[in-house]
């Protein structure tokens, strides 16, 4: 493994400015100097309020922002300083000692800024329930999308007898039938094509604490859009970037790289065709360790994972039971799988009860023969509305009715639990009593494809079964072994204690503060090292799993405060206050529009998610704000201030109940986040 230089914390200090702005001729020698000098007068400002530095391991010691990174990081900078973005508007001291990137992953050293992600025993589960606004909201709304609608029939009532050419692709041509009916698209062009800056902004760089927004502006409302060559820099509150893994530079980055000058960039064909590698089978060896179930497999894409593994699964004859908020690549699946299907409501156990009561009474349709099998799908946490299954009432069902249990958790693995294993873990329960464990690879763990794990004799059947296995292209190797090094780094690895089988494991070994454990006597939980590839570079954070559970807390703490503060403005959210997902609703579709756009152009640009039918009903559209690890709690604070402007604004803070001050909740934060209940 290659020595590195010793981390560093940039700082945002005065002096720099002149010094960044002439970066093509800059040489070290400065930018140290300027380091320390910012270090010299932060350590000053400590001991003078009497407060004696904290200190705080680097989160990676593969990684450090020195003269090796330096043209990339610079290269993306701004000459702004004092926005907190690409630096730390507070200079850290000299013990504080950082090797992340902050644009990347935000600096943070305070450790009340942090929170065990856990359902307490005990108790029985409870989601925020859903708050209606007041009826004139509602009334406008609908008065909203009456008046868009109808204006939008009237251009296109007028457009084809006086603009015909405009039209052109909607009428039939030599007896074809048009590609594009006028119906089907006339959501796409009469509501959505309004706001169309609001959606598909290109970026460039890591999508990590901030992002690099493509600058662009349309010269005929948003027909078409003209890049203006500049870039803005802005705080990235919109990617699923949950434990901040999607990182330039780091322990994963780095092990993708030597990666890729050993398997190169493509897998060359299926997985039952010549295209499994050894990282494939180390992958799943890992991924089934990880989750603690006998076997696992992976596949390239996360909507695939479930659309063709459903179908190897159920077929004509079995039944499927579906959350009527499932993801549409489990809808798409189930359609595929030729299965019956019923839905019950949104995380309403006793209609799922009433329903399982009618279809195991009635059996099949005509016939009334018993089912071949039924399955029950739920989502581990919901995207769209930030809510978490109940988990506990739904196993007891699955004991009482007999049915087959699987769980989507794309969005609850490594984001929810103490150790990161998803929604299972964070309820306590056994993943033995679940069927099938699904989830993504995109999201906590910056990488892409998806994983099926469960028992073994299911799995080997759905390797054959499974149209992923056999149709389509195998999983890349630079993304095997960023899943591999990331779900290493939440694990902790155990070193074995004889000769180690790499020149990273020796250089591990003799490091006086790594322990040396015997791979015979595993912690529960860590990876032995015999089981990742033995040219990964490893860091000592990777094998003592402290990088990964510091990402943890660090989600579970901005997960809650916002989730809490945002409450406490009077915004009406949706879901649980422990979802990284955090739905606010907006109601008005032309609030939608103003809300984005006002974030985009404050003075610390902010970048959110806005969503609307069809992928929600039609009067709840509603900002999505994203939360990630590599947010610190200034960025947090930042968007509370935002959110509470603009919703003083716009009319958003609609719900009941006591009301908190902006300035207080950011006082208050941790005491916000560590009540049991949030009154």
């Amino acid at each position: 493994m290659p020595s590195h230089p010793s981390p560093i914390a940039l700082n945002p200090a005065a002096p720099t400015q002149s010094i960044f702005k002439k970066k093509k001729s800059m040489s070290g020698l400065p930018t140290a100097a300027s380091y320390l000098s910012a270090v010299s007068v932060a350590d000053a400002r400590a001991r003078a309020h009497g407060a004696t530095p904290t200190s705080t391991p680097a989160l990676s010691l593969s990684s450090s922002v020195t003269s090796s990174s330096e043209d990339t990081v610079l290269e993306e900078t701004s000459d702004d300083f004092t926005d907190g973005l690409s630096y730390p508007r507070v200079p850290p001291t000299s013990d504080q000692v950082f090797a992340t990137v902050h644009s990347e992953f935000g600096h943070c050293a305070n450790e009340d800024y942090r929170y065990t992600s856990q359902h307490r025993a005990g108790t029985a589960y409870k989601s925020i329930p859903e708050r209606d606004p007041p009826y004139y909201i509602l009334l406008t709304t609908y008065i909203s999308y009456i008046i868009v609608i109808c204006l939008g029939h009237l251009r296109d009532f007028l457009g084809k007898r006086f603009r015909p050419a405009s039209y052109r692709h909607l009428l039939p041509w030599n007896g074809y039938a048009a590609l594009n009916s006028d119906f089907d698209s006339f959501y796409t062009r009469r509501l959505k094509l309004r706001i169309d800056d609001c959606f598909s902004h290109p970026v460039t760089g890591v999508p990590g604490r901030t992002i690099m927004l493509l600058d662009r502006y349309s010269p005929d409302y948003n027909k078409t859009m003209v890049p203006t060559g500049t870039r803005t820099r802005a705080l990235n509150i919109s990617s699923y970037n949950y434990l901040g893994f999607a990182q330039g530079k780091g322990a994963c980055s780095t092990a993708v790289e030597v990666g890729l000058e050993k398997y190169g960039f493509s897998g060359g064909g299926p997985r039952l065709e010549g295209g499994t590698q050894d990282l494939h089978l180390q992958a799943e060896a890992l991924v089934s360790r990880f989750l603690g179930t006998e076997d696992a497999l992976i596949s390239s894409m996360g909507f695939a994972t479930n659309s063709t593994i459903i179908p190897g699964l159920v077929n004509k004859g079995c039944l499927v039971i579906s959350d009527e908020l499932n993801h549409a690549s489990i809808r798409f699946g189930c359609r595929l799988s030729g299965a019956n299907v019923r839905m019950f409501k949104h995380n309403d156990m006793k209609a799922l009860e009433d329903l399982l009561r009618e279809v195991i009474s009635q059996g099949q349709p005509k016939t009334h023969r018993p089912w071949k099998k039924i399955l029950l799908i739920v989502e581990g946490l919901y995207s769209m509305e930030g809510t978490l299954a109940n988990l506990p009432v739904i196993l007891e069902l699955k004991k009482k009715y007999k049915f087959y249990l699987f769980i989507d958790e794309a969005h609850s693995i490594g984001a929810m639990g103490p150790r990161g294993r998803g929604v299972t873990d964070y309820f306590g329960i056994d993943v033995k009593d679940v069927d099938i464990l699904m989830g993504t690879f995109t999201k906590s763990f910056g990488a892409a494809g998806g994983y099926i794990a469960g028992r073994k004799q299911i799995i080997d059947r759905l390797r054959i079964q499974g149209h992923s296995g056999t149709y389509t292209e195998a999983m890349t190797p630079p993304v095997l072994v960023q899943i591999i090094a990331s779900m290493a780094s939440i694990m902790g690895i155990t070193l074995p204690a004889e000769k180690p089988a790499s020149p990273t494991l020796a250089l591990l070994r003799s490091a006086e503060q790594t322990p040396v454990i015997s791979e015979c006597d595993i912690i529960p939980g860590t990876v032995p090292a015999s089981a990742l590839p033995v040219w990964m570079p490893l860091s000592s954070t990777m094998v003592d799993g402290s990088d990964g559970k510091v990402r943890l807390r660090r989600l579970a703490f901005n997960a809650r405060f916002l989730n809490r503060g945002l409450r406490k403005l009077g915004f009406i959210t949706y879901g649980h206050d422990d979802s990284p997902v955090i739905p606010l609703l907006l109601f008005n579709p032309g609030k939608m529009a103003v809300f984005s756009r006002m974030m985009r152009t404050r003075a610390t640009p902010i970048v959110v998610v806005v969503v609307a039918y069809p992928a929600t009903p039609l009067v709840t559209s509603r900002v999505r704000f994203c939360l990630s690890a590599a947010h610190t709690k200034e960025d947090i604070d930042e968007l509370l201030r935002a959110c509470d402007e603009i919703g003083d604004l716009l009319d958003l803070k609609q719900a009941e109940g006591e009301r908190w001050p902006v300035e207080e909740i950011i006082s208050r934060a941790v005491e916000l986040v560590r009540m049991p209940e949030c009154p």
